[in-house]
């Protein structure tokens, strides 16, 4: 037996991540659940007490302050203890990008288990969650935010495991093309993009001659004027705007960096284009496209 109050939600968001249904147990000694399987992903925190879990032949024993991820479709069991039957809050959740994170957290039927000293903060998320348990979009997003902080109180404490240094190395080049890719239209600097993936400066320099053959800040570069090259090509925008619109608050650096790039000015480039047309741009594009679809098979 167990004393429960629960929570579904007819869920009807695909994108991103939505929950599904939450709830907290008070559980009896021994009482269990399973062999059985849910059609989302479901988390248990277990707040007090003990209790054991089992999935694809592995059995885990648990305690305060540790947790479990059931994936979709996958057959679990799990029990409380018969001394100290455990107190647990669950929170079920899809979305498009439910399984992304969970891998990004480390997270699957191989390594299920997890521990956090956030006993407070999660079951704060899930009990606001429990509160806002009415249709509506107010509601909904309410929810699905607690969700998010709910996940991400997990993933502070977990220890994603790489398969090798070699792994790992990529795994940062790929973080580190994402954020330029995303922010080049921004006045970032390598300082920055060093900062997002946690490395410094100097090792990402060498992660990426290693991986794409050239530094962090010629690629930020030679990803800044070939977008810069795209707007001059299909577009009637001004110089100037074209120079913020890739990154540059000065317009004369602009000029500069594109005229060492290229070897001619942006307006002189135009005017060239437009009398005889190029692929040159195309071509640039398809190479750092590439770039990056190695460094993501390389990651698979």
């Amino acid at each position: 037996m167990e004393q429960a109050y629960k929570l579904e939600f007819i869920n009807e968001q695909i994108e991103g991540l939505s929950v599904s249904c939450c709830g907290c147990s008070k559980t009896e000694p021994l009482h269990s659940f399973g062999p059985a399987l849910k059609p989302h992903f479901l988390i248990h925190y277990v707040l007090s007490g003990k209790g054991r879990f089992s999935v694809d032949n592995q059995e885990y024993s648990l305690e305060t302050g540790s947790g479990f991820l059931i994936e979709p479709g996958e057959l679990v069991f799990y029990q409380a203890d018969k001394q100290e039957p455990w107190t647990y809050v669950w929170v079920g959740f899809g979305g498009s990008q439910a399984k992304e994170y969970m891998e990004k957290m480390g997270l699957s039927k191989k390594h299920p288990v997890f521990c956090s000293d956030r006993h407070k903060e999660l079951y704060a998320c899930v009990r606001n969650m429990m509160e806002h348990n009415t249709s509506g979009v107010a509601n909904d997003l309410r929810r699905n935010g607690e969700l998010a902080v709910f996940l991400s109180l997990i993933a502070s404490g977990v220890q994603v495991k790489e398969k090798d240094d070699t792994d790992k190395a990529n795994t940062y080049v790929r973080k580190a093309l994402g954020f330029i890719q995303s922010n080049y239209c921004n006045p970032i600097k390598i300082t920055d993009v060093a900062e997002f993936v946690c490395v410094n400066r100097s090792y990402l320099y060498t992660l990426f001659e290693h991986s794409i053959g050239m530094s962090p800040q010629k690629f930020l570069s030679a990803f800044r004027i070939t977008k810069a090259t795209e707007l001059l090509q299909t577009t009637e925008i001004p110089i100037e705007s074209i120079a913020l619109s890739c990154g540059y608050n000065d317009a004369l650096v602009f000029t500069k960096a594109f005229k060492q790039a290229k070897g001619v000015s942006p307006s002189l480039y135009r005017k060239e284009f437009l009398k005889k047309g190029s692929r040159h741009n195309k071509e640039e594009l398809a190479r750092i496209d590439d770039f990056i679809r190695q460094i993501e098979n390389r990651n698979q």
